[in-house]
């Protein structure tokens, strides 16, 4: 049971920009009595900038005054490479079939959308781990095996923090 003043909150993942009041949020949300229409709303315009990616979010319901809140999450960064690169999915194959290429200044950008979830403290930790995942992924950096660009950064040959967006 729910005291007066207590906080519910809702965990999800939803579709970026198409929420709807179906499973899983409804279904969730309904029973706090809370207009659901309204959270739906303002998570699709909060997550419109993920569209077709699964993005995390938490709804949280004050039980009493039935006012929410909507913390959005950031996309898992598999999902942030697909969209970069133009994917469906991954190789399957990474050792052998590279399916994708990216720049080094596209890998620093989603490294800049990832720094709040990173065990990293730098940008070129950050970085290091999105080139991991680019690795996993069979996605190719500068038109280079992401280990080989993994080894440059080591090295010191190439900085990240010294990269120019552009």
């Amino acid at each position: 049971m729910i005291k007066l003043g207590e906080e519910k909150s809702v965990n999800a993942l939803v579709v970026g920009g198409e929420a709807n009041a179906g499973p899983p949020l409804g279904p969730a949300l309904g029973p706090l009595g809370v207009n659901v229409m309204s959270i739906v709303k303002q998570i699709n315009e909060s997550t419109s900038d993920f569209k077709g990616m699964r993005v995390p979010v938490k709804v949280i319901v004050d039980a009493e005054t039935k006012e929410f809140k909507v913390e959005v999450g950031i996309p898992t960064t598999s999902a942030l490479l697909s969209k970069e690169a133009g994917l469906e999915k991954g190789s399957d194959n990474s050792k052998e079939n590279l399916v994708g290429n990216l720049s080094i200044k596209q890998i620093i950008k989603i490294a800049k959308n990832k720094m709040p979830q990173s065990y990293s403290y730098t940008i070129k930790g950050t970085v290091k781990e999105v080139i991991g995942a680019c690795v996993s992924m069979g996605i190719k950096v500068n038109d280079k095996d992401p280990r080989d660009i993994l080894k440059e950064i080591n090295s010191g040959t190439l900085d990240p923090e010294f990269v120019e967006e552009g």
